[in-house]
């Protein structure tokens, strides 16, 4: 039996702050290098600082600041896999997006200053295709920053095929600010809140501010604030079964939900009207609908360019995936869209994990089994780069990829039916 391999899960957000003058003891969650220090993981990022601003190390699903990225991996080694470098092999995924240059640059940090034995980056839809049982389909990844249609095929990413919308949970965070200024309601991270009482429904709230707060950042100070709209959204919000209509959303059920600082109340057709523009971008005010799509018409665009053959694969094996599609009647209201846009010749089927963890986690879940397999079946070796590749970082010399597949899905039966 091989180890369970060690789990970690904490945000590519840091705090930065600037090191001081004559150093001191590194702490839990610090990093610091060249005159910088870099608040890593979940209890450092949360502490209040002075001055202390936050950052990631990531845009648009690419890395942008090396700095950042390698104080992150200082920080992974040391406190969570607790090992040196140079004894693991390394899979890690990338944006099916990612350029050359960037690819190329990770493969020559992780060998020359982790000095790692081997090394291999996947794409993300592809590693969520794996992890759902498929090497072909279309995976649908919702997540902040936007909303993307990826048609894999043959576990090869089809680039052509590629869609992207930006309407995603950030989006859907700004409509949510957008509703608490117009009922006038105090967004306050719990970093402020010395104490509370209960107030009755819609009543001003009673809380009192702790004394002696450090003179945070702003940008930390929203990024606390835009975790409690996470927790509203995950809370409140839900996605109508069919097109909003203002008389059927203001019968449904209001769902009743507390602030930090103790102010409650019930929330009714607002939670149904605000993730209706993931759907159905004409219905937000300020935001031009024709040049948006909504989730419905992203999937069906992107399995309209590629080649015709491959499409009863891709409608046959549309993978959900992302932290925004766990939005309440998310998975319903895309298949019901998709039902109506499907060719009566092509077969649809809807592939959404029910476990929170499995959805958020896919492309981590899928690179586990993909390396599990590697490292159990003798192929290890395999995952060298070879000298006059021509692009090493890209194919790292893998073997035969039918070998792969046969190997994969093999360990995969075996994977689902031991869990």
């Amino acid at each position: 039996m091989l180890p369970p391999p060690t789990q970690a899960d904490f945000p590519t957000t840091v705090g930065l702050l600037a090191a001081e003058e004559g150093g001191g003891l590194e702490l839990e969650g610090e990093k610091e290098k060249k005159g910088k220090i870099f608040h890593i993981d979940t209890n450092a990022l949360h502490v209040p600082r002075d001055g202390a601003e936050v950052m990631s190390p990531l845009k648009n699903g690419m890395i942008e600041d090396w700095e950042c990225f390698r104080a992150i991996l200082d920080h992974t080694y040391s406190k969570h896999v607790k090992s040196e470098p140079n004894l693991h092999p390394v899979l890690m995924s990338e944006a099916p997006w990612n350029t050359r240059a960037k690819r190329e640059k990770l493969t020559e940090l992780m060998f020359e200053q982790y000095n790692i034995p081997a090394f291999f980056l996947c794409k993300t839809a592809v590693l969520t295709a794996f992890a759902n049982g498929r090497s072909t389909g279309l995976v649908l990844d919702s997540g902040a920053t936007h909303t993307t249609a990826i048609p894999v095929h043959d576990g090869y990413v089809l680039q052509q095929g590629i869609v992207k919308s930006p309407l995603a949970g950030d989006f859907i965070s700004m409509q949510c600010r957008e509703l608490f200024q117009e009922m006038a309601i105090d967004i306050i991270p719990p970093y402020m809140i010395a104490a509370k009482e209960p107030v009755r429904e819609g009543a001003p709230p009673n809380w009192k501010k702790k004394e002696k707060l450090p003179q945070v950042s702003k940008s930390w100070h929203n990024y606390m604030c835009n975790e409690v709209i996470q927790d509203f959204q995950a809370s409140v919000l839900q996605v109508s079964d069919s097109p909003y209509d203002e008389q059927v959303a203001a019968q449904m059920p209001t769902v009743h939900y507390e602030m930090p600082n103790g102010y409650n109340t019930d929330y009714g057709a607002e939670r149904l009207r605000i993730p209706e523009g993931l759907f159905d971008p004409s219905n937000v005010k300020g935001l031009s609908g024709n040049t948006m799509l909504g989730v419905g018409h992203v999937v069906t665009t992107s399995i309209g360019m590629c080649d015709i053959d491959i499409r009863p694969g891709l409608y046959g094996s549309v993978i959900v995936t992302g932290g925004n599609t766990l939005l309440q009647g998310f998975t319903d209201r895309l298949n019901r869209e998709l039902s109506q846009k499907t060719p009566p010749s092509m077969r649809l089927k809807l592939i959404a994990s029910n476990s929170t963890m499995e959805r958020k986690f896919s492309p981590w879940i899928g690179g586990s089994i993909l390396a599990s397999l590697v490292r159990g079946k003798g192929l290890g070796t395999a995952l060298n780069v070879g000298e006059g590749c021509p692009d090493c970082s890209c194919r790292l010399c893998l073997p035969p990829h039918s070998l792969i597949q046969q190997t994969f899905f093999f360990f995969l039966r075996f994977y689902l039916f031991e869990r």
